[in-house]
């Protein structure tokens, strides 16, 4: 096994999203109504609906919609994401660990995850194991989970109204910067993001942000993450909502998601879901991991609600078969369960290696299905 330690320069690059969207799809910023003004939504909003635009998306204007989704994502709830092109030098650390089967002038596929460095050791066997290297860095080097501004992306944008999510993300880019520039043994066209609860939400936003990603792994990441912030399934014990994370955790998010505690309808006020958070990610592949009984995950809502409708727009662009799910049970079915890693092998290896899956990533079992959640499903666009 091998290891390397990546200094992460100021790379000149142009593969992410820029916040600053010049198209007729994207909304102008001054255009977007403050929360109070955003009308309830009583089930999970249309993803072939343009919000602002009040039309309906057509076979060919997905990438429009994605532009306006885009733009509100950014607007009401990561903040907008920088235009790293016009950075300074900045330096954090990070290590690829690289599968011990690897062969000579073999080029490997890799997975980045968010965390802690003392969590990680315990994610990284399964994908070694399946050829698959692994990058990992510590979060706390470039930006605190907290209020306090530390870290490399702070000493950058600390004047700048964005959620830690997209700071942790902003650094998943920044070393597939490095990792182009200066570790060829690795197929930057293979590239996947995992992490679990927090980082789960993070791994999410890494992937909505760059399309140089061609795997997503959000493990039990709740709400802001996989995790609907209009439908809740609470008989067994209290999942996580707005609230929760505005009062707590306000940093991860920007200050904009702060004003939906205030008025009328909270969530239900939020013009997208966790629906179309996955939908962003379309065609590229995603895939994600619930503990059954992990209730503060909403698992029912991520399960049975926001894979029924995000399934629902990658098959209309054809590609049904790069969105799934696991559902871990007993014994190992709460918070971020070690066995999701090796039960989550199948699915990687098909994206990665075109190996068949025998496993169903689609089986939504014990939850019922809650189509009444998307009523849209019955009118949507012709291919």
């Amino acid at each position: 096994m091998l290891m390397f330690w990546i200094l992460l320069l100021s790379l000149v690059k142009l593969c992410t999203a820029s916040a600053a969207m010049s198209s007729s799809c994207a909304p102008a910023l001054a255009d977007l109504p403050q929360p109070s003004d955003l009308p309830i939504i009583d089930t999970l909003s249309d993803p072939f609906t343009f919000r602002l635009l009040n039309r309906r998306v057509q076979s060919h204007a997905w990438e429009c919609r994605r532009e306006e989704l885009m733009v509100l994502v950014q607007q009401y709830v990561y903040g907008f994401y920088p235009d790293h092109s016009r950075e300074q030098v900045h330096a954090f650390n990070a290590d690829v660990l690289f599968p011990p089967e690897m062969g000579r002038g073999e080029r490997v596929p890799v997975v980045i995850t968010t965390g802690p460095t003392d969590l990680v050791p315990a994610n990284t066997t399964s994908f070694l194991e399946s050829g698959v290297a692994v990058a990992q860095f510590d979060v706390n080097t470039v930006a605190n989970d907290s209020y306090t501004r530390i870290g490399a992306f702070w000493d950058l944008y600390s004047d700048r109204d964005i959620g830690v999510m997209t700071a942790w993300a902003w650094a998943e880019h920044r070393i597939l910067d490095a990792i182009e520039q200066v570790v060829p043994e690795i197929d930057t066209t293979r590239v996947g993001v995992v992490g679990c609860s927090r980082y789960g939400k993070a791994a999410l936003a890494a992937a909505i942000f760059d399309q140089r990603i061609k795997l997503a792994l959000p493990l039990s990441s709740g709400a802001e993450g996989i995790g609907p912030w209009q439908y809740y399934y609470e008989s067994q014990g209290a999942a996580e909502k707005i609230e929760n994370i505005t009062t707590k955790y306000g940093y991860w998010s920007d200050t904009e998601l702060w004003k939906f505690d205030n008025v009328t309808g909270n969530s239900t006020r939020i013009p997208f879901d966790a629906h179309e958070l996955v939908a962003l990610v379309a065609p590229r592949a995603i895939l994600w991991d619930e503990g059954q009984e992990d209730w503060w995950t909403n698992p029912e809502g991520s399960i049975s609600v926001v894979f029924g409708a995000a399934k629902i727009v990658f098959d209309w662009l054809g590609a049904g078969e790069n969105v799934g799910i696991h559902v871990r049970h007993p014994p190992d079915d709460l918070h971020c369960g070690e066995s999701a890693y090796p039960a989550i092998q199948p699915f990687v290896k098909k994206v990665f290696f075109g190996t068949p899956a025998s496993v169903n990533f689609s089986d939504i079992s014990p939850f019922p299905p809650h189509p009444e959640a998307y009523p849209w499903s019955l009118r949507v666009p012709r291919v």
